[in-house]
């Protein structure tokens, strides 16, 4: 089994690991790395989340809390959530601890678990010195992320080239970014996960650029299936799933920049392809209730799911 593989392989079991169940804790005392075990490729088991930016109007409004929102997942049976850091008092200051163990406390109680949380980032900048604050944001935020139980911190790439450098110059200073944070993630047992976002990653070949650069067993990808947005987003779908530690499904994707409603079937049998076993949150965008599109567009996926 070839390094890649035998990595993805161990990323996507991970990431089924339920909360409660840190990576931290899974990697206690004699890590499998250190024992070289070669982990055997399973049938692809799915666990449905939400992305709190769903909500994102009502937790920005403050109608809505996150305590609320874990209610919310409760009543309608999602298996986890992902509690994005934007939407935390104070961000981007950590809250204090009792706070984060108050919401680990009531979605363990609710019987879900915590399956990830985000920051904004933006490694593309020449500043170098608000690159080094983005990577102590990203670095806080880890150790929040351990404390809340969650395996998996999203962080973006950048928004875009800087005028007068290439991609690959920009990408060669933030792969030293991200490598410092992947780093701190290991020492946390968090897995940090870049998020193609249509930013400076804007293709299946620039992910997996960065991925490779990165070359990392705590690196890989947050697949957001409405981000690749050439002729053909399935196939870069298809491209990227193996390198999947968590993803956003969408109502909508695009074909040439058009928008079209998401062929869930296919996307679906995409993912279990791939081998990956984990949370598939789900994220829904653009006008509309969020408490009538968000439970409306979970019966769709468990259907397509089947």
């Amino acid at each position: 089994m070839n390094k890649v593989f035998k990595r993805r392989g161990f990323l996507k079991t991970l990431a089924g690991v339920p909360a409660v169940v840190t990576a931290g804790s899974l990697l206690a005392g004699q890590s499998v790395f250190a024992q070289n075990i070669d982990i055997p490729k399973r049938s692809s088991r799915l666990k449905l989340s939400l992305n709190a930016f769903s909500f994102n109007e009502p937790l920005r409004n403050g109608s809505m809390t996150l305590f609320d929102l874990l209610s919310f997942c409760a009543d309608i049976n999602f298996d986890a959530v992902d509690l994005t850091a934007y939407y935390f008092p104070g961000y981007p200051v950590v809250p204090r601890d009792e706070y984060l163990y108050q919401l680990k406390q009531k979605a363990f109680l609710l019987g879900l678990d915590i399956s990830g949380t985000g920051v904004r980032n933006d490694f593309a900048q020449v500043d170098a010195n608000k690159r080094k604050a983005d990577v102590e944001l990203v670095k806080n935020w880890i150790v929040a992320a351990s404390k809340l139980g969650a395996p998996v911190i999203r962080i973006f790439s950048g928004q875009q080239v800087p005028q007068g450098f290439s991609w690959q110059q920009t990408a060669d200073w933030m792969v030293k970014d991200i490598k410092e944070c992947v780093e701190f993630g290991k020492e946390h047992g968090v897995i940090v996960a870049v998020q193609n976002h249509n930013d400076f990653i804007k293709t299946a070949s620039e992910a997996e650029t960065i991925i490779k650069m990165v070359d990392s067993d705590w690196f890989g990808l947050v697949l957001d299936i409405g981000s690749y947005r050439g002729p053909n987003p399935y196939e870069e779908i298809a491209r990227t799933a193996k390198y999947a530690v968590n993803w956003q499904l969408k109502e909508k994707m695009y074909v040439n920049q058009v928008e079209q409603t998401t062929d869930l079937d296919k996307v679906l049998r995409l993912v279990k392809a791939s081998g990956y076993r984990g949370y598939v949150p789900i994220e829904t965008l653009g006008e509309g209730d969020p408490k009538i599109k968000v439970p409306r567009f979970l019966e769709e996926v468990r259907k397509a799911l089947g």
